[in-house]
C-alpha cells in the first residue's frame, strides 16, 4: 500500500511539472572538467610554508607593523567588508525564520450591511442575535485573536534556502580575510616603495651637489681658455635635469604617502619611516609549501568553495519552486458585533484552521527561467572556483621565478653601480689632464646616476616580491 503511495505522489508530481519541463529535466546533479593541482611548486623546498606566519611577526619594521596596524583598525574597503559579513548574519536569521510558523496579533473591525433580498440579509431580518434582539442591519464585527500561518517545507526549499544563506554568510567572511590579506600586502608594497623613494631622492640630490661643483670647474676653465662655451652650457643642461627629477621624485613621494594615508582611513599626514630599512636583507627564508595547503590558506579560494555551495541549494531550492507548496493557517481569538460581549467565552471564541496544497501551473516559464539561472549561477561558481586556484598557483609560481632573478640582478646591478661610480671619477682625473672629453664625462655621470637608481629600484622589487609572495600564498589575514 506504501508503495503504490509512493508511486502514485510521483506521478503527480511529473504531471504537474511535464507541462513545462519533463520529469527528467530539473538536473541537479552538474559538475565540469576539473584540472590536477600540480604536486609541487617550481624548485620545491619541502612543505612548510610562510602563509601561516601572523603578519606581525613576518614584517620586522616596527613602523611598518604599526601603519598596518592603523590601516586593520580603520581602512574603509574592510569596514564595507565587515557590513557584508552583518548582511549575510541577518540573510541566515531571516532563512532561519521562513521554516518557522509566523503568529502575529489581529485586532481588527469592521461593519456589514446586507441586502433584505439576499439570503444573509433576509436570515439576519428574523435571527435573534441576543435575546430579545435581531441582528442588526448594520452589523459590526470585532476581532481580537492571533493569527499564524506556516509554509510546511515538505520538499525542502526552505531548508536549501538557509544552508545557502549560511554559505554565503561564510563565503563572506573568507571575503573579509581576503581584503585584510590585500590589504596588509599593499601598505607594505606602498611603504617600501616610499622607502625606495627617499633613498633615490638622496641620491638625486648627492648627484646635484657633484653636478653643481662639476659645473663651477667648467665655469672656471673657460674663463681660463681651457674649456669652451657648449662645455658649459652640457653641463649646465645635465643639471636642470637633475633638478627635474629631484621634483619628479618628490611629487612621487607625495604620492605615496598619501596612498598609505588613504589605506590607513585618514587624511594626508607624514608618515615615521627609516629609509634605511631598505637595504637591510630579509631575515626570513621563503617557504612556499605545496601548491595543496592554498586550498586551506588562499581566503579567497575557501571563498569561491563557499559559493559553488551556495549556488547549490540555490539550484535545490529552485528545483523545489515547482512541486506543491503545503500551508497552513489559523486563528484563535475572540469575535463579537459588541465590545462588551467580546470576552465572554466561551462563546465569543473563534478559531479556524485550514490547510492549503497549491501546485503552480501558470507561471512554470517564469520557474523554469529561475532554474535555468540557478543551474548557470552554479556552474559559474565552479568554474570561478577552478580559475582561483590556478590564479593563484601562477601567482605563487610568478613571485618564486622573480624573487630568485632579482636576487640574481641585485648582485650584477652592485657591481655596475661601483664600477660606474669608479668610471665618474676616472673620466674626471682624464679630462683635468686633457685625455678625456668634458662629453666622456657627462655620459660618466649621468651612466653612474642611471645605475644607482636602478639598484635602488631592484632592492626595491625584491622587497616587494616578499611581500606579494606572502600574500598569494595566503598570508596576511591572520
Amino acid at each position: 500500500m506504501k508503495l503504490k503511495c509512493r508511486i502514485f505522489s510521483r506521478t503527480v508530481l511529473c504531471l504537474v511539472i511535464s507541462a513545462a519541463t519533463g520529469c527528467g529535466t530539473l538536473n541537479t546533479d552538474l559538475s565540469v572538467p576539473e584540472k590536477e593541482i600540480p604536486k609541487t611548486f617550481p624548485n620545491p623546498k619541502g612543505d612548510a610554508t610562510i602563509a601561516g606566519i601572523d603578519w606581525r611577526q613576518y614584517f620586522t619594521d616596527p613602523l611598518l607593523v604599526e601603519l598596518i596596524d592603523t590601516a586593520v583598525r580603520n581602512n574603509l574597503d574592510l569596514q564595507i567588508a565587515l557590513q557584508r559579513i552583518e548582511m549575510s548574519r541577518s540573510s541566515v536569521k531571516l532563512a532561519n525564520g521562513a521554516l518557522l510558523p509566523k503568529v502575529g496579533l489581529n485586532v481588527g473591525g469592521g461593519v456589514r450591511k446586507f441586502g433584505l433580498y439576499t439570503m444573509d440579509g433576509a436570515g439576519n431580518a428574523s435571527t435573534y442575535i441576543t435575546p430579545g434582539q435581531i441582528v442588526p442591519e448594520n452589523l459590526t464585527d470585532i476581532f481580537l485573536g492571533l493569527q499564524a500561518s506556516w509554509e510546511v517545507d515538505v520538499w525542502g526549499k526552505l531548508r536549501n534556502q538557509r544552508k545557502a544563506a549560511i554559505s554565503q554568510y561564510l563565503a563572506s567572511v573568507e571575503g573579509s580575510r581576503f581584503v585584510i590579506s590585500n590589504l596588509v600586502a599593499d601598505v607594505a608594497i606602498h611603504y617600501n616603495e616610499l622607502l625606495a623613494l627617499d633613498n633615490e631622492l638622496d641620491i638625486i640630490r648627492q648627484t646635484l651637489r657633484k653636478q653643481q661643483e662639476a659645473l663651477e670647474v667648467i665655469k672656471l676653465q673657460k674663463e681660463t681658455g681651457r674649456a669652451n662655451e657648449l662645455a658649459v652650457q652640457q653641463f649646465s643642461a645635465q643639471l636642470l635635469n637633475s633638478e627635474v627629477l629631484e621634483k619628479q621624485t618628490l611629487q612621487r613621494i607625495t604620492e605615496t604617502e598619501n596612498r598609505i594615508n588613504f589605506l590607513l582611513g585618514r587624511y594626508p599626514q607624514p608618515l615615521p619611516r627609516n629609509k634605511d630599512v631598505l637595504f637591510q636583507a630579509v631575515s626570513r627564508q621563503i617557504l612556499a609549501g605545496i601548491p595543496s595547503q592554498l586550498l586551506e590558506n588562499r581566503p579567497d579560494i575557501r571563498a569561491a568553495e563557499f559559493e559553488i555551495e551556495a549556488s547549490k541549494f540555490d539550484l535545490k531550492a529552485a528545483k523545489a519552486a515547482f512541486y506543491p507548496n503545503f500551508n497552513i493557517t489559523a486563528t484563535l481569538g475572540f469575535q463579537a458585533f459588541n465590545p462588551e460581549f467580546l470576552f465572554q467565552s466561551p462563546a465569543s471564541l473563534a478559531y479556524s484552521l485550514m490547510g492549503t496544497l497549491v501546485a503552480p501551473l501558470i507561471n512554470m516559464n517564469a520557474l523554469k527561467a529561475q532554474f535555468n539561472t540557478a543551474k548557470a549561477n552554479q556552474l559559474t561558481a565552479m568554474y570561478n572556483y577552478q580559475k582561483t586556484i590556478l590564479n593563484g598557483y601562477v601567482e605563487v609560481a610568478n613571485q618564486l621565478s622573480n624573487l630568485r632573478n632579482l636576487q640574481r640582478m641585485q648582485e650584477l646591478k652592485k657591481q655596475q653601480s661601483e664600477t660606474l661610480q669608479k668610471s665618474v671619477d676616472t673620466s674626471k682625473e682624464l679630462y683635468r689632464s686633457a685625455r678625456a672629453t668634458y662629453l666622456e664625462v657627462l655620459i660618466a655621470q649621468q651612466n653612474a646616476l642611471q645605475a644607482n637608481l636602478e639598484l635602488i629600484d631592484v632592492i626595491k622589487q625584491e622587497r616587494l616580491s616578499t611581500v606579494n609572495i606572502y600574500r598569494a600564498l595566503g598570508g596576511g589575514w591572520r
